[in-house]
């Protein structure tokens, strides 16, 4: 099933919800153990959650750094796939850089939003003319009580199918 058409169905539906989720432990499968769920879809936004078990805590019992940067890395990534043709343009991230504030002691949240006309005119059009982007992002992580606990700073490069090299 095309991503783009679940993710929309999933919007409006636990089911598919549970159903996108189960999808995409199967497609990313480093994110598995870790149990990182879509936890909520809107029409322009995508929450994920990164939850408080052993598995995703460090030596003194807070979420794990990588956890923290791994939503972060998910939800804009997912938001930006979302919201681009994936058969046009391919998405790849470039760098990531994550600021820490607050000791994660409860589940993490992590929320992207990229709206219909963010995306045609910041990235659409500058692909259009440049046939590439390095688009940066940020997306803040916080805990159920919203306690700031990360900042990320993401780069995705996103370009044209059509203008990738790679070597064979």
């Amino acid at each position: 099933m095309n991503p783009e058409v679940l993710i929309n169905k999933a919007q409006g539906s636990k089911r598919y919800l549970k159903i996108l989720n189960l999808s995409l432990g199967r497609i990313i499968p480093f994110n598995r153990p870790h149990r990182i769920k879509v936890h909520e879809i809107g029409e322009d936004y995508i929450i994920t959650r990164l939850p408080y078990r052993r598995s995703n805590l460090n030596h003194i019992k807070g979420l794990h750094a990588c956890g923290m940067a791994t939503i972060a890395e998910f939800v804009t990534g997912l938001s930006l796939l979302r919201k681009l043709d994936n058969k046009q343009y391919r998405l790849i991230m470039k760098e990531l850089n994550v600021r820490y504030f607050y000791q994660g002691k409860a589940d993490a949240y992590a929320r992207f939003e990229a709206s219909d006309y963010w995306v045609e005119n910041e990235i659409i059009a500058k692909i259009d003319s440049e046939g590439k982007l390095d688009l940066p992002v940020s997306v803040e992580v916080r805990d159920k009580d919203d306690n700031h606990l990360a900042t990320a700073e993401i780069i995705w490069q996103i370009k044209d199918w059509a203008k990738v090299k790679t070597k064979v």
